[in-house]
């Protein structure tokens, strides 16, 4: 199972902090289609990490990893 955690604004507009999927592996670019897809959101912009490293979007995540997306934060 793949467990990613959504943060910010992804986590009001999906309405959950923790999505699971039982997948073996799979590429994050693809995971990341199917929640916009599945949520109507966009994900271009957010950061990804894996198992709490910063991660390119080709990376592949496995059963037992937990990935999080960090949409853009603005302050001043």
């Amino acid at each position: 199972m793949i467990q990613i955690k959504l943060f910010a604004q992804l986590e009001e507009q999906v309405g959950e902090h923790i999505l699971e999927y039982t997948y073996d592996s799979k590429e994050i670019n693809e995971l990341l289609k199917e929640l916009e897809s599945s949520y109507n959101i966009n994900l271009e912009s957010v950061m990804v990490a894996v198992n709490e490293e910063y991660a390119e979007r080709t990376t592949v995540v496995r059963s037992g990893d937990v990935l999080a997306l960090i949409p853009p934060v603005s302050g001043g």
